[in-house]
């Protein structure tokens, strides 16, 4: 066996062994993503817009495709979760300050609105996360009046 083949040998052994290796599952249920429904006075049609383009990445409740068995394209997804989730987690919305919430409503409808998110990687694969004009300001819309009643709150509060 020449060397070509023993690294092709090696590689594909490497490959094989790698299959039984993966990132831990970010699937932590639903209660967190229901209170943030709850509480930010979500309407249904938006409720669906955040699971089908939102919450894969930005919420402990990740509905996973089937190449996610493959290693690598699993690390790679698990690297966009963490990502995701490190901007805005759903998930863990009730940690944040009254302002963090305002603000991460802002960014919401910021990247929502210059259309970065959805990441177009993740559109290429989930075509139902494709937002349309009429999502968007949908979106848009529901945060603008969160952030509203937020900041009414927190003037109120300072008072």
């Amino acid at each position: 066996m020449n060397l070509k083949n023993k690294i092709l040998v090696v590689l594909i052994s490497l490959f094989m062994v790698s299959q039984f290796l993966s990132p831990k599952k970010n699937q932590s249920g639903l209660y967190a993503v229901n209170q943030f429904f709850l509480d930010t006075n979500t309407p249904k049609e938006v409720q669906i817009l955040l699971k089908e383009a939102c919450f894969d990445c930005h919420s402990d409740q990740t509905d996973y495709p089937w190449y996610n068995s493959i290693t690598p394209i699993n690390y790679w997804l698990n690297s966009h979760i963490k990502g995701g989730k490190k901007h805005f987690d759903v998930s863990k919305w009730f940690s944040y300050s009254d302002n963090r919430k305002v603000h991460k409503l802002e960014e919401l409808v910021e990247e929502v609105k210059e259309r970065k998110m959805p990441l177009k990687s993740y559109t290429w694969t989930h075509k139902s996360a494709v937002l349309d004009q009429n999502q968007i300001n949908s979106l848009v819309n529901w945060a603008n009046r969160e952030i509203l009643a937020n900041n009414s709150i927190n003037i109120s509060i300072e008072d």
